[in-house]
């Protein structure tokens, strides 16, 4: 059995700037939605068998009270943010799996999701559907990240080959350089490079001395002085960062794999589907469904 977990937030934008504008008799834009839609039952129609979707209900968690640049909904077009509720209500009506989160962010329910998943026996893999590099600290084992865009699988070497760390690694690695989407600076001086080169060594920012014994990395460090010196100074500060980029993966969000199987859609989902002008996508479900189960 194999396992995807997709990134409901993420295509939701992707489809929004990529796609021409569809607005329905009523003046709702929905081309993001039908797009996002019909990408899912290309999942389908390909094969996929269990699938869950998470999305920011609410974009602000609990994350913006820790730190207060952390990402909100500010400049999120208005056409793009009415379409999240009405995003969950058209894949819940085509029968799919979906997390709207509120407090947590759909980050967290794809890592809690994939933590379920992965210690059921009878799941082979689990393919957690995004680029974002978040989601690298739960690569390992059964787990994969995969970019639908790319076609590209990702496993722990692809992100010690892409990162310079392993996944346990990703949280400090994101602390240290920051992460601009999300609205946290890192530490100054830390780059991609110096802050691969020591994780590689010591693992976690805990773990990093700071009371002047040189860094045994194997390979310079340009500045390594300086960079310990900011990092002594800014300690609280690192370790704050890293609490907003380690994800909350044992928070329940699944049960069960089996609450993930696809077994067709709704009866609502003509009415669902005929508010955003996507009769033919509800069309499609149903043709599925029939040759999947008769």
């Amino acid at each position: 059995m194999e396992v995807h977990l997709v990134d409901g937030t993420y295509e939701l934008f992707r489809y929004f700037f990529a796609l021409p504008s569809h607005l329905t008799k009523t003046g709702n834009e929905v081309s993001a939605t039908r797009g996002v839609l019909g990408s899912l039952l290309t999942m389908l129609e390909d094969g996929v068998t269990h699938i869950g979707v998470a999305t920011d209900h609410v974009i602000e968690s609990f994350r913006n009270d820790l730190w207060r640049d952390y990402k909100t909904s500010a400049g999120v077009p208005r056409e793009l943010r009415t379409q999240f509720p009405l995003l969950e209500e058209v894949l819940a009506a085509a029968g799919m799996t979906v997390w709207p989160m509120v407090e947590l962010e759909a980050d967290d329910a794809l890592a809690a999701a994939a933590r379920t998943a992965a210690a059921d026996e009878r799941v082979e893999r689990v393919l957690i559907c995004t680029p974002d590099k978040d989601l690298g600290q739960c690569v390992g084992g059964k787990v994969f990240q995969y970019d639908r865009r790319k076609k590209q699988l990702m496993g722990v070497e692809e992100v010690r080959a892409k990162f310079g760390v392993d996944p346990t690694s990703i949280p400090d690695y994101l602390a240290l350089v920051g992460d601009t989407a999300d609205g946290y600076p890192g530490l100054a001086g830390w780059g991609a490079k110096s802050t691969a080169a020591v994780l590689d060594r010591y693992g976690h920012i805990d773990a990093i001395p700071l009371d002047g014994t040189p860094w045994d990395v194997g390979r310079p460090v340009s500045g390594a002085g300086r960079l310990a010196m900011i990092l002594r100074e800014r300690l609280d500060e690192a370790l704050l960062f890293r609490r907003l980029a380690t994800l909350e993966s044992a928070e329940p969000v699944l049960t069960a794999v089996d609450d993930l199987e696809w077994r067709g859609p709704r009866p609502e989902l003509l009415e669902v589907a005929g508010r955003i002008d996507a009769l033919g996508l509800a069309e499609r479900a149903a043709k599925l469904a029939k040759k999947r189960f008769g």
